[in-house]
C-alpha cells in the first residue's frame, strides 16, 4: 500500500538537509512509499497535482506549444499506471527533466521534440546582510507591526497544508472510482465522511486558491451524494444536495465544473420529472461549455438529446445527438473507470435513451449492443438500463411479451444491493409506453407485480 504524502515530505526534507541529488530522492520515495516513479518525481519536488499541471501548462506557454488536455485527474491516473500519449509523454519528460525510463513509463524520449526553455529553478535564499540598527521607539509603528505579525500568524494557522490537500485529493479520486460499482447506500457514508473533512477546512479562513480547490471538492462530493440519494428514491434530499453542489461549483467559479454539476443534476428530473427541467439543466450546461470539445460538452448535449426526445422534439433531439457525437470525437481521451468521467459507453447509454424515445429502433439497438460490450464485469446499473431500453424498443416493435420478459430478467440480474428505486422506475416505463389494452396482458401484469415487490422479496 502506498504511503501518505507526509512520508515523501520527510524523505524530501532529509534529502535537502543532506544535499542529495534529485534522482536519488525520487528513487528513495518510489521504493519507500510504494508509488510509481512518475508520482515519485512529483513528490520529490513537493508539488501537488494542481501544481504539476500548472508547471506543465507554463512550460507549454513559455515555448509556444499547444497545451495538452491534461488535468489533475488525468495526471493522477497516469501516476497509477495509465499510459499517456506520445506528445504528453514528451512533455512529462521535459517537465521532470528525465526520460521515459526515468519516469517508469514504457517507450523512450523522442529527440524531435522542439527545444524548450528550461523551467526556472527556485530562487535561492538571500544571504544575511549586516545587522540593521534599531530605530527609535515609535508607538504607532510598533502597533502597526504587531498587527501585521498577527495577520501573518492568522494566515499561517488557517492555511491548509500541501499534504492535507493532497490527501483529500486522493480520497476524492478513490471515492469517484469506487462509486462506479459500489452500492449507493454504502457510498453515502463514505462520501459524507470525506465531505466533513473538507467542510472543516473550508470553514476556516483560507487563501483564495485553496478555497477554490475545497469548493471544487465539495461540488464533486455533493453531486455524488445527490446521485446516491436519487438512486435510493430519496428525491427531496437529492434535489437539495444537487442545489448544494451547484452552489459549491459556482463558488469555485470554473465553467467546466459548473457545467458538469448541472448536467449531472439533470438526471433527477429525467428519471422522475419534470422532463422540461431536465432539458433546461442540460441546455444550461451546454451553454456554459460554449461549444468547447470536452467530455462535459458531449455529456450536456447527449443529456439534452434524450430529454428532448422524450418531450417529443425530434428535430431538436437529433441536432443534439449530432452535437454530442461531434464534441465527444474531438474531446481529449479521458478516464473510463471514474464516476466523474464520461467515457464512450456512457455516451452510448445516453444516445440509446434518445433513439429509444424517438422510436428509431435500429439505431437504438446498434448503440445498445456497442455500449454493453464496453462495460466491465464489475459495474453499476448502466447495463441494466440499456437492457430496459432494449425492452422498450421491443414494445415499439409490437413484441410486448418479449419486452416484459427481457425487462424482468434485466431487473433481477442486478445484485439486490444495487436494485434501487431508480431501476424500478425505469422498468415501469416499459409498461407505461404500452397501449392500454396491452398493459392488461398476463406478461405486463407479471412484470408489474415483480416490480411492486419490495427489494429482498424478488
Amino acid at each position: 500500500m502506498a504511503h501518505k504524502p507526509s512520508c515523501a515530505a520527510r524523505i524530501r526534507a532529509t534529502a535537502a538537509a543532506e544535499n542529495r541529488a534529485l534522482e536519488t530522492t525520487v528513487a528513495s520515495i518510489a521504493e519507500c512509499c510504494a508509488v510509481s516513479r512518475l508520482r515519485a518525481h512529483r513528490l520529490a519536488r513537493g508539488w501537488t497535482l494542481r501544481r504539476a499541471v500548472a508547471e506543465m501548462l507554463q512550460l507549454c506557454a513559455l515555448n509556444g506549444i499547444s497545451q495538452p488536455g491534461v488535468d489533475q485527474d488525468q495526471l493522477a491516473a497516469w501516476e497509477k499506471g495509465r499510459m499517456p500519449r506520445g506528445k504528453t509523454l514528451d512533455l512529462l519528460c521535459r517537465l521532470y527533466e528525465t526520460d521515459a525510463q526515468g519516469l517508469g513509463l514504457a517507450g523512450s524520449y523522442r529527440p524531435d521534440m522542439p527545444t524548450l526553455v528550461p523551467t526556472r529553478p527556485a530562487p535561492s535564499r538571500p544571504a544575511a546582510g549586516p545587522p540593521v540598527a534599531l530605530a527609535a521607539a515609535d508607538p504607532a509603528g510598533e502597533a502597526i507591526e504587531a498587527y501585521r505579525r498577527a495577520l501573518d500568524s492568522t494566515l499561517a494557522s488557517t492555511t491548509a497544508s500541501v499534504t492535507q490537500l493532497e490527501v483529500l485529493d486522493e480520497q476524492v479520486m478513490d471515492l469517484r472510482q469506487v462509486y462506479v460499482f459500489a452500492p449507493p447506500a454504502e457510498m453515502l457514508l463514505r462520501l459524507l465522511r470525506t465531505l466533513e473533512e473538507v467542510r472543516l477546512l473550508s470553514g476556516e479562513r483560507q487563501p483564495a486558491t485553496v478555497q477554490v480547490r475545497l469548493s471544487e471538492m465539495i461540488a464533486v462530493l455533493a453531486t455524488l451524494v445527490a446521485d446516491a440519494l436519487m438512486k435510493l428514491g430519496r428525491l427531496d434530499q437529492a434535489r437539495m444536495w444537487y442545489g448544494t453542489a451547484r452552489a459549491a461549483a459556482d463558488d469555485a467559479g470554473g465553467a467546466e465544473l459548473r457545467s458538469r454539476v448541472r448536467v449531472q443534476a439533470a438526471m433527477l428530473p429525467y428519471y422522475y420529472g419534470p422532463l422540461e427541467r431536465a432539458a433546461s439543466l442540460a441546455r444550461d450546461a451546454r451553454l456554459l461549455n460554449r461549444g468547447r470539445a470536452t467530455s462535459t460538452g458531449a455529456f450536456a448535449a447527449a443529456a439534452e438529446a434524450r430529454a428532448l426526445a422524450r418531450l417529443g422534439d425530434a428535430e431538436g433531439a437529433r441536432h443534439a445527438v449530432r452535437q454530442a457525437i461531434d464534441l465527444f470525437d474531438r474531446a481529449p481521451v479521458g478516464s473510463d473507470d471514474d464516476a466523474w468521467a464520461f467515457p464512450r459507453r456512457r455516451l452510448l447509454l445516453y444516445l440509446s435513451g434518445a433513439f429509444t424515445a424517438l422510436g428509431e429502433v435500429q439505431e437504438a439497438h446498434r448503440v445498445q449492443q456497442e455500449a454493453l460490450a464496453l462495460y466491465p464485469d464489475r459495474t453499476g446499473i448502466d447495463p441494466a438500463l440499456l437492457r430496459l431500453e432494449e425492452a422498450m424498443c421491443m414494445v415499439h416493435q409490437r413484441k410486448p411479451t418479449e419486452a416484459c420478459e427481457l425487462a424482468g430478467s434485466a431487473y433481477l440480474a442486478v445484485p439486490e444491493e444495487l436494485r434501487t428505486e431508480i431501476l424500478g422506475v425505469r422498468a415501469m416505463e416499459v409498461i407505461r409506453i404500452m397501449p392500454a389494452r396491452i398493459r392488461e396482458t398476463r406478461a405486463a401484469r407479471q412484470l408489474g407485480e415483480l416490480l411492486a415487490l419490495p427489494t429482498g422479496r424478488t
